[in-house]
């Protein structure tokens, strides 16, 4: 039951307790008690809305920044990472493989705006031996929701 309520929560976290009952075909406290555990377990870690920002009239600019850092002896990436994550700016921190060790993702109200983050706090950290910015200039799909539908001819088809 874990896995299949994690699947579908993870889509759809607003839906009716009830109907998730139904779904995995389980009692509501049932549901319910997994949920607490899950919760409490530190495998739900929290519970998002996804916004499509670029149908709204508020500016937003979202960068992907790549960085380069020198790991701590003992520690690894952890420690940089952990310095990078408690800025409020900044959305997501990975550690990745290839040339870069950090990906870094954060939104800011103007390009300016976040080029300051990346100039003035980020690239400014002992650690921190380079960087490179990357800003999305439009989001097709984000966390496996569709955000800008290919519009269907809507044209009759005429056949002889």
């Amino acid at each position: 039951m874990r896995e299949e309520l994690l699947a579908i929560i993870e889509k759809n976290s607003r839906i009716d307790l009830k109907e998730l009952a139904v779904i995995l075909g389980v009692e509501e406290i049932d549901v319910v008690n997994e949920l607490a555990a899950l919760e409490k377990e530190g495998i739900i870690c929290g519970y998002h809305t996804l916004i499509n920002w670029e149908k709204t009239s508020i500016e937003k600019v979202s960068a992907l920044i790549e960085v380069r850092v020198t790991p701590q002896r003992g520690q690894g990436f952890d420690n940089i990472a952990e310095r990078i994550y408690k800025y409020p700016e900044v959305d997501d921190v990975y550690l990745i493989s290839g040339g870069y060790d950090l990906l870094v993702s954060l939104e800011g109200k103007s390009l300016k705006e976040v080029s300051q983050f990346v100039s003035d706090k980020l690239s400014t950290l002992d650690s921190v031996l380079s960087t490179a910015t990357h800003f999305v200039l439009k989001k097709y799909k984000d966390h496996g929701t569709i955000l800008s539908k290919k519009n269907e001819d809507e044209r009759e088809k005429i056949t002889p």
